[in-house]
Parts: structure tokens; sequence; C-alpha cells
């Protein structure tokens, strides 16, 4: 195999990171790991189809040996046996990842995914930030002049790094003339420079694992960790991963994907955004049974929303291992003062449900709602640092409960269909311009919700949903008309012509050919959004 760097090395940090070494660790991995990976891809798309077609899915016959028999996962490292409030934001840039070092969470997920656009700077600048972190070197000044440094790296929060989904590619970093493997590279990087300093330090390699769909995928990803400690000459099961079940299959399979990974398995994550995107993604074809009300309505409190999360935490403790509730979308604006009000309202809510249904902890989006979620999770652990010892025996979830859409309260609404092509327009537009993450009226979204937005404008169309406020049938030419009319209203709450033109134009344009288009449907916004980015 050759491998080829397609960018030139002009980001800072690009001589500590891309050394002929790591390049080979990583060439290596693809050689030994991608064929199966894309069997696996592969794999998905028979699934999802005959899922669509019976509008049906279930806990399979062929696993329930795991499911009933009596294991559990590795025990936890000290470093991550206390997980009651973490916050999520790419290490990139430096100034962002200092924040969260000095946020005062228990972990900080270090998003390589859904809250990180894929540039070449992004990602190698991320990846120095993290080869910084860990070495108690990471500093940054603005133009400005204002320096920035982590105030206190032993009380610093663990970083536990999120490598990109399967389904991405890298194409900055070409192999046999193919591009790479989002996830490959990711992780093959952060390891091959991280992870023995981290072990000798009690932290780390640590790692969450985003959009798995089987748990075959979790295996393959048990295969690398093994095969990456052996070839770095590491102890066995110093990996420890955290799997976000964030798609609709992989919510039936939650005890075979921590089996899989259990010598290397630190719990389970609800991360709702993807999942209900993946809910959506999975049935779209399979009838109006299946539409949702408008996404502001799918509150955590819906049956099938509920049923997803008891069964998690339920799962999680019978096997040891940590469950992890999701993030509340909700963010401070501190130049108002009653939305901030009202935001730290609605998390104090969403946290204290998670801490008394007994999930571990939960994630934040912002520095100024970690105090809110520790004091949720504070209130209910007291002296303990997890709620493992809560087995929440009294869950009993079917299959049905978990894809029952029909119970679902609330309404379509034009209102609704408008929030939709605003925030789905807005975001691509964001992470064509390289940003992964942005604050879009006092709600933080990222790719998952982005993909929710503009799959249920999909839907809709294909099933002939009416809105409830102006029966009005979402039709092609109806929301191609009010795709015209967000873009516009886009135009003046951006208020710069040239960004609008260079940015919002084209992922508007993005927008409507995947929601408009026809059957064809694409799987994922980012991917189609790829190529248009550096």
């Amino acid at each position: 195999m050759s491998i080829e760097i397609t960018q030139p090395y002009e980001v800072a940090g690009s001589e500590t990171i891309l050394t002929a070494e790591a390049l080979a660790f990583v060439e290596e991995l693809h050689q030994k790991f991608a064929p199966k990976r894309n069997e696996l891809l592969a794999a998905r798309k028979d699934a999802q189809k005959a899922a669509s077609e019976t509008g049906s899915l279930d806990f399979l016959p062929e696993t329930a040996e795991i499911r009933s028999g009596d294991w559990k996962v590795a025990e936890a490292p000290a470093a991550l046996t206390d997980r009651r409030v973490e916050i999520t934001g790419p290490p990139s840039p430096a100034k962002m990842a200092i924040n969260a070092l000095n946020s005062g969470a228990k972990v900080w997920l270090a998003c390589l995914e859904d809250a990180t656009s894929p540039t070449w700077h992004n990602l190698v600048d991320g990846q120095k930030n993290l080869y910084d972190a860990l070495r108690g070197q990471l500093a940054f000044t603005s133009p400005e002049g204002r320096e920035y440094k982590v105030d206190d790296y032993a009380s610093a929060p663990v970083v536990v790094v999120r490598p990109r989904g399967w389904h991405l590619p890298e194409k900055h970093i070409l192999i046999d003339g193919e591009p790479g493997v989002g996830a490959l590279v990711d992780f093959g990087l952060h390891f091959f420079h991280n992870a023995k300093l981290g072990h000798e330090k009690g932290l780390g390699p640590f790692y969450y694992l985003p959009k798995l769909e089987s748990h075959l995928e979790a295996r393959l990803w048990n295969d690398i960790f093994t095969f990456a400690e052996e070839k770095l000459g590491l102890p066995h099961g110093i990996v420890r991963a955290t799997v976000l079940i964030e798609t609709i299959p992989a919510a039936f399979q939650m005890d075979e994907i921590l089996y899989e990974l259990r010598e290397h398995a630190s719990g389970l994550n609800a991360g709702r955004w993807d999942y209900l995107f993946s809910i959506i993604k999975y049935f779209r074809s399979s009838g109006t049974d299946f539409v949702l009300p408008d996404r502001a309505a799918v509150s955590m409190n819906q049956p099938f929303m509920r049923a997803y999360t008891e069964l998690l935490v339920s799962t999680c403790h019978k096997r040891g291992a940590f469950a992890m509730g999701g993030m509340a979308a909700f963010i401070p604006n501190r130049r108002e003062p009653e939305i901030t009000a009202q935001a730290f309202a609605k998390v104090h809510d969403d946290k204290a449900r998670e801490a008394d249904d007994g999930f571990d902890g939960s994630w934040v989006a912002h520095p100024d709602l970690v105090d809110i979620c520790r004091e949720e999770f504070d209130k209910v652990l007291r002296h303990k640092p997890n709620q493992l010892d809560r087995l929440r025996d009294d869950v009993s979830v079917t299959a049905g409960d978990l894809i029952d859409l029909s119970t679902a309260s609330g309404d379509v609404t034009e209102e609704g269909v408008r929030t939709n092509l605003y925030v789905a327009i807005y975001y691509t537009a964001i992470w064509l311009s390289g940003n992964g993450a942005v604050a879009i009226h006092n709600l933080m979204e990222d790719a998952a919700t982005a993909e929710i937005s503009r799959s249920q404008i999909w839907q809709q169309i294909h099933n002939n949903v009416v809105t409830a406020d102006t029966g009005q049938e979402i039709t092609v030419e109806y929301v191609s008309g009010l795709l015209d009319e967000e873009l516009e209203k886009l135009r003046g709450d951006i208020g710069n012509d040239e960004q609008f033109e260079k940015f919002f134009v084209p992922a508007a344009e993005l927008v409507r050919d995947m929601t408009l288009r026809g059957d064809s449907y694409d799987d994922f916004l980012t991917l189609s959004a790829y190529e248009q980015l550096a």
C-alpha cells in the first residue's frame, strides 16, 4: 500500500502529527481493517431496506444467549469512575479546547465528528491540540494579544476523543489512491501519539464511538483496539470506549455491542438527536405511523424516547457499564438574562430527569451549564461516583415500544417546516465555512439536528403530510417556496453579503437538492456537503 497527503503541510503542528511513523501506522490500520469497514457499510443498506419494507425491527434471535448471559464489561479505570458531567466540543481551535479543559467538567468529549467540520486545518490542529493538552503545554494567544492557558491540568477534565463515524471519508489522505477512512485516520493519529503517555498518566486512551449500527461494527472496533495495543507494545485492554447509541438498529443491540467490546468497554451514551435522525431515516418510507411531529415537540418524555433511555440505563448497569445522558440543546445567552434563565431552567429539568432515571452522568455543550448538570447529579449521587449499583430491574421494554412513533404527541406545522429549513440551511452554511456547531435561536445545533431537519421535510413530502396550523399539504412546490423565503430571511439575519453568497447560497442548494430531489435520499448531509469543503 502507499499513503499520500494531498494537502500541503501548512497547518501549524503538521510536522508533529503527520510523522512518517504515524502515517505508517494509519496505513497499516487501513490495510487490515478498511475492507471489513466497507463490507459493514454495505450491510447497513440491506438492513435499512428490510426494516423500511416491514416497518419493524426486533432483537436478534441469534444473540439471545448474549442478552440472557451473566457477564460484565471490564472494570472502569480510576479516571472514568466519576463522569457526572461531561462537556462536548471540538479540539480545534485551541481556545475552545482550553475553555473545555477549564470548564470544571469531569470529562471533555473532544469531538472530531459532529461538532467538527472536517477541514484539513481543523483535523490537524485538533490532533495537535490534543497532543499538547496531554503534555501540559496547550496555550493560545489571540490576535489581540490575549493569552489562554489551562488553569490546572491536575483537575482538568479527562479527555475522551470521538473519531468520525464509519461512513465518513478523509479525502486529504489517500491510501492506494483512495480516500482514507475518517475513523481510522482520527483514531490512528491520536492513538499513535498519545496512547502510551496517556496510559502512563492514567488518562487514556479513551474514546467515544459514534454512529454504530450493529454489534459487528463494535466487533470491528474491538479488533482495531486489540491490534493497536499489540502493535505499540501496550497492555491489552487499556483502551476504554463509550458507544453512542444514536441509531435505531443499535438500540436493539445494546447488550451485544457491550459484549463485543467487553474488555475495552466503558459504557453507552444516549445520543438523542442522532437517534431521532436515525429513526426518521430508517422508516422514512414506512408510512404515516412513522411521521413525527415538529422537532421541537419531540422531547425526551415521548413514550418511544423514554423506552430508549430506560432500556439503555438498565442494560448498562446490568453489565457494569456507565449510562451517559445526552446533550440538552438549550444554551444561555449572556446578553439576554430572560433567555438565559429559561435555558437554565430547562437544563435543570433535563438533567434532573436523567439523574433520577439512573444515568451516571450527562453532557453539556456550554461551560455555563457545567454547574447545573453537576448540581442535579450531586443531588442523586451524593457521596457516590456513579449509580452502577442501581440495576433498574423494574424496566421492561419491548421491541414495539422502541418504534411506537404513532403515540408521539404533537403536530406538524408550517412553523416547524420553516424552522427545519432555516436550521438545515444555516447549519450547512456554517459547516461549509469550517465550523461544526453553531447557536441558532439559543439552541446548540450540530450535524445531527440539521440531519433531523432535512430528513423530516423529505419524509413529510413523501407521506403527503398536511400542516395542522395552515391545512397545507407539504409538497415539493410548497417547500420550495418556503425555502426561498427562509433563505431571504437568512440574508437579513446574517447581514454579510459576502458570507451569504459564499456559504449560505450553496448550502440552500444542497438542502433543496436533498429534500426536493424525488425518491432518492442521501444517507448523510455531511457526505453530500463534503466535496465542497476545503
